[in-house]
């Protein structure tokens, strides 16, 4: 079962939300948060596996809440909601270590796919947000191919494997499977790969791998 913990300064928004996250019989809403500072108590509380957090919420903003989880509650992997698709809100939310950003106006679907993906330790982008990453992304890629490449140097073989398969948006339980590891070794390697490389999340690495060719054709 996944727990989740839900933020948002409008109870209507929580309430429709809650619906369809319930309506996964693998998910379920342990607790809510109507600003920032309720968010964070309520980590502390039931350390849950996700927490679901809006941007816009008074007291504390969910971004600002986002990097202070990455210390009150490094276990559980946060997923961004917001009405709002700017590149700036996406570049600070996946920089200060959300896993994932899904649009309200988006599919529905998109919650219960989102918070299990980020659960399972993998990354999630709404496919509206994702393509404008990849906009962002497309200038200059020559010189990205460069840089990746020389991040990447810093890895040994197994690692960039590893990598690899972050790169294809795959869960720890996943990339286990795959390369015949105990999850707990994925988790290990992962967390020295985010280090070496010198990024915050799975989706900031992934970037990487993508960048530095690393990323088997499907």
């Amino acid at each position: 079962m996944v727990r989740v913990v839900l933020a948002d300064d409008e109870a209507a928004v929580r309430a429709g939300v809650r619906v369809i996250l319930s309506a996964d019989p693998a998910i379920e809403v342990v607790a809510e948060a109507g600003d920032g500072h309720a968010l964070i108590e309520s980590v502390r509380a039931h350390r849950p596996d996700v927490a679901l957090v809006d941007i816009r919420m008074p007291r504390l903003d969910g971004l600002t809440a986002t990097a202070e989880l990455r210390t009150v509650a490094p276990g559980t992997a946060v997923l961004i909601m917001t009405t709002f698709g700017s590149d700036a809100y996406i570049s600070r939310a996946l920089g200060d270590g959300a896993a994932g950003f899904l649009l309200k106006t988006g599919d529905p679907r998109e919650f219960s796919l989102g918070v299990r993906a980020v659960a399972e330790g993998g990354a999630y982008l709404s496919p509206m947000v994702a393509a404008r990453v990849i906009r962002t992304l497309s200038g200059d890629h020559l010189a990205r191919t460069v840089a990746a490449g020389e991040r990447v140097a810093v890895l040994t073989p197994r690692e960039r494997d590893v990598l690899a398969l972050v790169g294809l948006g795959l869960s720890n339980a996943e990339i286990a499977r795959r390369l015949h590891l105990a999850e707990g070794s994925v988790k290990t390697y992962t967390s020295t790969i985010l280090g070496r490389l010198g990024v915050s999340n799975r989706v900031q690495a992934a970037v990487i791998a993508h960048d530095a060719g690393l990323v088997p054709r499907e």
